[in-house]
């Protein structure tokens, strides 16, 4: 198991890799040398050269330390992709392989950013002197002792289906169980809710804060947060904002959201967008939310289908059916066979109360059905009451191999 976010990194620790080698020769060829190197973990293997926008994607979803990248079989693709991948935000390191010491290969990987350059037939001596280059760049020491918060991502497949009440709530239940620092973050940038729900008068959001990421401490995440009810909330905008949402900046508003607050909660938008799919790569559990509707349950288990495609492991997502009337015999084992992954919670149709908090801009409390479900399900997820937490933090979620 590789070590929790707090905990001192040792120089044994394995690199975390990607692998994208469409010649599967020289990709196996490589892979057979790593029980003797035991310096990479391999946390997947892509046997075509991808988009920018897949690569992007997985990068961001399984976080590596490094990209192994196939030169041999278009090198003209493989430099692009280079320059692509050390543009990312942060960048990362790109070990080249290839069949042969090809010096004009050499050159133009090495131009267009690669790290490292290592050929068949894999020589040990040669790989370690790499290695040893590449872990200083890597895996630098890390102070012992800073532990970080939870991220919790929740999302639909179909418009509508109360994703924001539940984040929103979900919130609410988590700081009034545990008393700890909890940030929601309304990530629907064209649409979002959570700001007229509660009635907030805000005169930034969360675009700001993504503007502003690299800068971002205590004192300017206080000035940009609404603080009511005892959460810190980042709105979306008044005005909707359609401009793509930079990666890089949203990783790094996040990684500095978890060193300040103990939950994170994010309502992002259906679960097909990129900025849904970028979030919920920063996020450690993901929800996805599904009425007992027909659509709902289809375009769920359509969305289902589609991470397990783009390699999310199936443990970051489960479902939340949400809106059920006491007559609907929906069993929960029908449910999991449907979209194929775990059914977390049923939420109850509590349309009263629901209107009443949305009325007020205040939290459901726990008195109402639909208040005390959510509050059931806060305690499973902070392990109140002996429930099982929500793991913590640990890059040991991604895949040991997973295939494009």
């Amino acid at each position: 198991m590789l070590p929790h976010t707090g905990d001192r990194v040792q120089n044994d620790t394995p690199i975390t890799a990607l692998l994208i080698a469409p010649n599967r020769e020289l990709a196996q060829e490589f892979i057979a040398t790593l029980p003797q190197t035991r310096a990479f973990q391999v946390v997947a293997d892509l046997k075509s050269y991808p988009s920018s926008q897949t690569l992007e994607i997985r990068t961001r979803q399984l976080k590596p330390d490094v990209v192994l990248l196939d030169l041999a079989t278009d090198l003209s693709v493989a430099t692009e992709l280079i320059k692509f991948i050390i543009g990312l935000t942060p960048p990362l390191h790109v070990l080249g392989l290839h069949t042969s010491s090809d010096s004009h290969a050499i050159l133009q990987s090495l131009r267009a950013g690669a790290t490292e350059f290592l050929y068949s037939p894999f020589d040990l001596s040669t790989q370690r002197d790499a290695i040893a280059r590449l872990r200083r760049l890597v895996v630098p020491e890390q102070p012992a002792g800073t532990e970080s918060g939870h991220v919790l991502a929740f999302s639909s497949a179909k418009p509508g289906s109360g994703a924001s009440t539940l984040a929103t709530q979900t919130a609410f239940s988590l700081q009034r169980i545990t008393g700890k620092k909890v940030l929601l973050a309304d990530f629907d940038l064209t649409g979002g809710t959570i700001g007229f729900y509660l009635k907030l008068t805000h005169s930034y959001s969360l675009v700001d804060a993504l503007q502003h990421a690299e800068h971002l401490d205590p004192a300017l995440w206080s000035s940009l947060a609404v603080n009511h009810g005892g959460l810190d909330i980042l709105p979306s905008p008044a005005a909707p904002y359609d401009e793509p949402v930079d990666g890089g900046r949203l990783r790094v508003l996040l990684d500095q959201a978890r060193q300040l607050y103990d939950w994170v909660i994010l309502d992002v938008p259906t679960v097909f967008s990129q900025t849904s799919l970028m979030a919920i790569s920063e996020a450690e559990q993901a929800f996805l939310i599904s009425t007992a509707e027909l659509p709902s349950l289809h375009m769920t288990r359509r969305a289902m289908s589609m991470v397990e495609r783009l390699g999310f492991p199936k443990e970051r997502f489960q479902v939340l059916m949400n809106r059920l009337d006491k007559r609907e015999d929906l069993g929960i084992s029908n449910m999991e066979k449907l979209f194929n992954c775990p059914v977390y919670a049923r939420l109850p149709n509590d349309y009263f109360s629901l209107h009443r908090a949305v009325t007020l801009g205040q939290p459901l409390g726990a008195e109402g059905d639909l208040g005390k479900a959510i509050e059931n399900m806060a305690m499973r997820l902070c392990g109140a009451g002996g429930g099982k937490k929500v793991p913590a933090p640990a890059r040991d979620m991604r895949p040991a191999l997973s295939q494009a």
